[in-house]
């Protein structure tokens, strides 16, 4: 009797946080019908753990410091202002009109201006960036900003170390913030007491702690990489400091990024994306370094920084402007990805390109370091391939590059992944960009990527057994939560 009274107890106990979270849930000013339906589905699969979790990571919350920033409660922050661009007509785009609308809603949903007079380096290769990056701190005279996910204590995070350490010693200003759980690791180093010691300024980008539940979600990361020197070169992409070898995970190596390096006006959004993320996680405002705007480079290409995160309205940003991409695309999409579990708008976008005759081609890695999300993934091959989108996967390790090119024109480059937690909940820094010649590099980046891997064959993927395609759709279930 004892027993079932206990179980009577529980059970009510059970139901009535149910209802409580139900009610939190609808309420929620964000996140889509689909994804409330999955956390009520995964609280009522998940009895009291399924609430914990919810409760842990269910809600966007950033922190009063974040909501205050983006509501404009830091008037002491001048510098996110962006200057009077209008009066520098060397730096006027020439990005024709139906590729305009793109960067249009991108201005109008994380207000960076699109602006020309922009030299790209494309860096398709990890030593090829570390090489020009190892010069480039080496050659700094004032400042050196760097932002990233993952810190490894490894040859690449060691060599990297002693340039900034070379810098700090020549008198410059040398600034490293990185991911709390990305990071975790080297925070913890003596590679980061190393640092320290001499003179480098290491922060933790979002601290990662239990006791932050209820005032802010702990599994919000910021995941771009952004580095800036001297307020006049800048890098953006997808490469962490990090060996290609990626200890941590070793068996999906090499891990295959892309980066590029820019000079122009569009350093200073990168500059002031820094900034703001290093404001945030240290209250320290750097007005002065925002002042003045990178010389213009002649014949450079119309660049637009898209930042995106969860403290944004809507944090839609990176979906939208991929949909708006996929929209004018007339001609060719490819677009290569790590971790592709798009929201429902993305896909159906993807589908309409290509029925309408847009030759699209999605390359993705073939083996995947999260197997949850290589079964979501996998989950909306059948749709895409009716729609006949050409899938590919890469065979020659962990293709990490975050790449579009439409039209051999249009191109966006970055840290975001295609997947939800890009797209709604991590902090991210991408180009948007329009240049024939760049979008034609990393169209043959792309291509090369074609190369090392094979094409999905539709009808084989249409008749799989049964069980595969159970646990794909089982997957495919959680793609909101993931």
């Amino acid at each position: 009797m004892t027993h079932l009274v206990i179980l009577y107890s529980l059970l009510i106990v059970d139901i009535a946080i149910f209802f409580v979270l139900l009610v939190h849930i609808l309420l929620r000013r964000r996140g889509t019908s689909e994804t409330r339906l999955a956390w009520m589905i995964f609280i009522i699969l998940v009895p009291y753990l399924g609430a914990l979790i919810y409760l842990m990571v269910g809600g966007i919350y950033v922190g009063r410091r974040y909501r205050d920033f983006k509501k404009g409660k830091h008037s002491k922050l001048d510098f996110v202002e962006h200057p009077d661009l209008a009066d520098l007509a060397d730096i006027e785009p020439t990005t024709p009109s139906p590729y305009r609308r793109v960067f249009t809603l991108a201005e109008n949903l994380c207000q960076s201006d699109l602006v020309g007079g922009n030299n790209l380096e494309l860096k398709g290769n990890t030593s090829d960036f570390l090489e020009r990056l190892y010069d480039d701190i080496d050659s700094a005279s004032e400042t050196v900003h760097l932002l990233t996910y993952i810190y490894l204590t490894d040859s690449t995070g060691k060599r990297v170390a002693e340039a900034l350490c070379a810098a700090a010693a020549r008198g410059v200003t040398c600034r490293l913030l990185v991911d709390s759980l990305g990071s975790r690791a080297f925070l913890k180093s003596d590679l980061r007491n190393k640092l320290d010691a001499c003179g480098v300024k290491v922060v933790e980008a979002l601290p990662a702690s239990l006791l932050r539940i209820g005032s802010a979600r702990i599994d919000l990361r910021n995941h771009r990489k952004i580095i800036v020197i001297d307020n006049t070169t800048g890098y953006l992409g997808s490469q962490n400091i990090a060996d290609p070898a990626f200890a941590p995970k070793a068996k999906y190596a090499p891990w295959i990024d892309c980066m590029v390096r820019i000079q122009g006006p569009a350093v200073h959004d990168l500059q002031r994306l820094f900034l703001e993320d290093w404001y945030l996680d240290t209250g320290e405002a750097n007005t002065r370094m925002l002042e003045t705007i990178p010389h213009v480079q002649k014949d450079g290409a119309d660049v637009q920084i898209i930042e995106n995160g969860p403290q944004q309205v809507g944090s839609e940003t990176f979906s939208l402007v991929l949909q708006s991409c996929f929209h004018v695309a007339t001609e060719e999409i490819i677009l290569t990805t790590p971790y592709f579990v798009p929201d429902v708008a993305t896909e159906s976008a993807m589908h309409a390109a290509a029925r309408r005759g847009v030759d699209t081609t999605l390359i993705l890695p073939q083996r995947n370091d999260s197997r949850l999300v290589s079964l979501a993934s996998r989950s909306h091959y059948e749709q895409l391939l009716e729609a006949g989108v050409k899938i590919r996967h890469f065979t020659s390790g962990l293709l990490h590059a975050k790449t579009l090119t439409v039209d051999r024109q249009l191109f966006l480059v970055g840290s975001a992944n295609l997947d939800r937690r890009s797209m709604e909940l991590n902090f991210e820094a991408n180009m948007l960009g329009w240049s024939p010649d760049f979008a034609g590099q990393l169209r043959l980046l792309q291509k090369s990527y074609a190369n090392d891997s094979v094409e999905v064959d539709a009808q084989k993927w249409l008749d799989a057994p049964w069980y595969r395609r159970l646990a794909r759709n089982a997957a495919g279930m959680l793609s909101p939560l993931l």
